[in-house]
């Protein structure tokens, strides 16, 4: 598709389809594909499409830039605006995000500018070059893992996509927090208690919206990426639309990514995965079922707009800071924070931009407070902030009243930063998995390691502790501009070094982390030499690694290089990867794909060795699938009838819910595992 399009909001797409004939309905796929190279911008902003001699679509975005109302996109046709060429050209346009709750009062404190692309890890990306499974997603309402004012990466996860987030109404928590955010900073003074707040009951017409949605999202499922098309797709959107008019931005922004997931797929664009689409998918049906069924848990009805609460006084350190970027256009940079309590806290600035913005923004000034610092220097600098205002994700605001006085850095070696790295990384994994860290954004750890070497895409290390287990690092973007590739492959040259790590674990994937920065080690003799400005570490998305940061052999020898790591993958050696399998096959074929798969490889044969090795309840969930999809019921005739996807959709959502809780448990026993 043509990036010279403007984003389409999704109810403008949803009514263009609805308007179409079922003749020319079954035409939209194909037209969509055929319209998107040919757009011209025009001098008064417009973008114009040509379609032969007769037909022009024209394209007039709003200020914000994009097609929120049915007059904005016209054509010259005598068709329309019930024709092909206007609705082909809206459907292969971007989609839009909904368009933010105004806040209700004019003196509240504004957040900093942050328009946040989708959660990194663990999350779902289906979209776009350099989305993997910690690449941002799309903007959409908070996790929250979220997501609709835009998103970002380091907050909910994406991915593990976020469902929602806290309610304005209810106190501000901050994840790894002693105390609540509104009290003054005193790191002697016990936390104040939180009363609780009872979830507001769902109301008729929410329920009825989420029942809408789920019946939706079940048909996307039963058809699959095969013949999940734009009219499918248009389904989805007037759903979710229909779901946001009700107060349920969670459900609709889970909506969107799966629109864009489908899409996605459909054009075979570079890093896509049927895994994530897998995921998030799952997310959008177990939200909706959830709310159908009447529950009115806050983190599934989100909010439209995110709430800062008063912070106090707070005294924070820079940790590092990491590039955003985001498939639908979106860049910058997010610099983490520590309080001396302990508490994570986090600045971002994210705008339209793309790469460009992303690689820019991290020398980019920090507006918070009136502080004199750019990102670069907040990372290894400190704030004193009075009057800070704070979201349930740590993010501090920026408000009239905030002030903030720049404070001299701590290094990694003193605190607080030290307490990140004095835990052991299967611990600190453990509790987040218990603490249930999956579905959000996992937080930050540190630890020790020293290089064994490369394996495939992986940097092998191995943690400074006794029986230690062998630990990946990935990339946490894998976006070739971005030096966080060409940072692992420098240090995978030198084996036995000795690596501060500071990062954020990949909770899919076997004991895996996705480093931001690394530093040297205290004490260590073959370790890093980084310059003294850089204050002891080194930002893997931003600094780039040279020959002089290395220990030279000819003054510190390296120590002899350890075997080749044998590496095994529980996720891949486990019997799981059957149903893994079927549902991947759903996803991409729909509902008769399934069928044909059990249909080939026999009951016995495809579950047999999940039963042999316990897994039974794996077994029956998957058998279960695979019999729902290969029904086939009768009229009173006699008379082969296309079946509910109600019954197809609970079936594959028990056997992907059960998935990955299986899956998650192997990933915790793979960081605690010595080898």
């Amino acid at each position: 598709m043509s990036t010279e399009l403007p984003a389409v909001a999704p109810e403008v797409l949803a009514e263009a389809v609805e308007g179409l004939t079922a003749r020319l309905r079954k035409k939209l796929d194909a037209a969509i594909e055929s319209c998107g190279e040919g757009a011209t911008r025009e001098a008064d902003g417009s973008v114009t499409v040509r379609f032969g001699e007769d037909a022009v679509v024209t394209l007039t975005p709003g200020p914000e830039g994009t097609v929120t109302r049915a007059e904005q996109a016209v054509c010259s046709c005598l068709l329309a605006p019930r024709c092909l060429h206007r609705t082909a050209v809206l459907g292969a346009a971007p989609l839009a995000d909904a368009p933010l709750d105004p806040d209700p009062s004019p003196d509240a404190e504004r957040p900093a500018p942050v328009a946040e692309p989708l959660p990194v890890p663990g999350g779902a990306q289906p979209e776009g070059v350099g989305e993997g499974p910690s690449a941002p997603e799309p903007p959409q309402t908070s996790r929250g893992p979220g997501e609709p004012e835009p998103s970002q990466a380091p907050q909910r996860s994406p991915e593990r996509p976020p469902v929602g987030g806290s309610p304005a109404a209810e106190p501000a928590r901050v994840p790894g927090a002693s105390r609540a955010p509104g009290t003054p900073h005193d790191p002697g003074a016990p936390a104040a208690p939180e009363a609780p707040v009872p979830a507001k009951p769902l109301t008729a017409a929410q329920v009825d919206a989420a029942a809408a949605l789920w019946q939706a999202a079940a048909e996307a499922l039963a058809a699959g990426v095969t013949a999940g098309g734009a009219v499918v797709q248009a389904e989805l959107l007037r759903a979710a639309h229909t779901a946001r008019l009700a107060g349920l931005p969670a459900a609709e922004a889970a909506a969107l990514r799966v629109v864009r997931g489908l899409r996605a797929a459909r054009e075979r664009r570079a890093g896509q995965r049927l895994a994530d689409l897998t995921g998030v998918f799952r997310a959008l049906l177990h939200t909706t079922a959830l709310l159908a069924a009447g529950s009115a848990d806050p983190a599934l009805t989100g909010t439209s707009r995110r709430a800062y609460t008063p912070g106090g006084s707070l005294q924070v350190y820079g940790l590092c800071r990491e590039p955003v970027l985001s498939a639908t256009g979106y860049g910058g940079v997010v610099t983490h924070l520590l309080a001396p309590d302990g508490a994570h806290y986090s600045v971002a600035d994210v705008r339209p931009g793309g790469l460009a913005r992303a690689r820019g923004a991290g020398s980019a000034s920090v507006a918070l407070g009136g502080a004199t610092l750019d990102h670069a220097g907040l990372a290894r600098g400190g704030l004193r902030i009075v009057g800070a205002t704070v979201s349930p994700e740590g993010r501090l605001g920026a408000g009239r009243s905030v002030r903030a006085t720049p404070l001299r850095g701590a290094s990694w070696t003193g605190e607080p930063a030290a307490a990140l790295f004095a835990r052991p990384a299967a611990e600190a994994v453990a509790g987040q998995l218990a603490a249930g860290s999956d579905e959000s954004a996992p937080t930050l750890l540190g630890c020790d390691v020293t290089v064994v070497g490369a394996a495939g895409e992986h940097l092998v290390v191995r943690e400074l502790r006794e029986d230690a287990p062998l630990l990946r690092l990935l990339p946490a973007h894998p976006h070739p501009e971005l030096p966080h590739a060409e940072n692992l492959r420098r240090l995978a040259r030198h084996p036995g070094l000795a690596l501060r790590v500071l990062g954020r674990p990949d909770l899919d994937r076997a004991a895996t982390l996705r480093p931001l920065a690394v530093g040297p080690v205290p004490g260590a003799e073959y370790t890093l030499r980084l310059p003294e400005e850089w204050l002891g570490r080194a930002d893997l998305g931003y600094d780039r690694l040279q020959g002089a940061h290395f220990p030279h052999p000819s003054t510190t020898p390296a120590p002899a290089p350890a075997a080749a790591p044998d590496l095994p993958d529980p996720l891949a050696d486990s019997p799981l990867w059957r149903t893994r399998r079927l549902l991947e096959t759903g996803i991409a074929g729909g509902r008769r794909a399934v069928a044909e798969a059990a249909r080939a490889d026999g009951p016995v044969a495809a579950y047999g060795p999940l039963r042999r090795a316990g897994l039974t309840a794996a077994a029956e969930l998957a058998s279960a699938l695979a019999a729902e999809a290969d029904r086939r019921p009768r009229d009173a005739f006699g008379r082969l009838c296309d079946p509910s996807a109600d019954g197809y959709a609970r079936a594959w959502l028990a056997a992907a819910t059960h998935l990955a809780a299986a899956e998650r448990l192997l990933v915790a026993a793979s960081w605690a595992a010595t080898r």
